[in-house]
């Protein structure tokens, strides 16, 4: 993995859309470059300490790679950065709704909670 590019967005609004695309287009070394180093994240099953581990998951392990995030609303006031979405199937189907909650930390993303729940929910 390559070090932190200094051409990451310096505004939370785009830092967090930046996040989406970089995932989403399966750009880890752009994924890593937006993330602290220390980067967490809690979600309802697990959760991922450092930076490394979290890319590591999301290139080599997640069950699904052919999704998308559609982000609805991103509401860049407060303390940190809330988005409302859902992740969408390699065929445009919603999987689940979810809200991301990111921290940010001297232009990159330090922390992420995300809240989700599955249609039966």
């Amino acid at each position: 993995m390559t070090g932190p590019r200094t051409d990451a967005p310096s505004d939370p609004s785009r830092l967090v859309r930046a996040y989406y695309d970089a995932l989403d287009a399966g750009e880890y070394d752009r994924l890593a470059a937006l993330l602290d180093p220390e980067f967490v994240q809690r979600r309802p099953d697990r959760t991922f300490e450092g930076r490394d581990r979290f890319v590591a998951f999301m290139r080599d392990e997640r069950p699904m790679t052919d999704t998308s995030h559609a982000v609805d609303a991103v509401y860049p006031e407060g303390p940190g950065v809330a988005v409302r979405g859902r992740l969408l199937d390699a065929d445009g189907d919603e999987l689940f709704a979810f809200v991301d909650v990111f921290s940010v930390e001297g232009g990159r993303l330090a922390a992420l909670e995300t809240y989700a729940a599955a249609d039966d929910e």
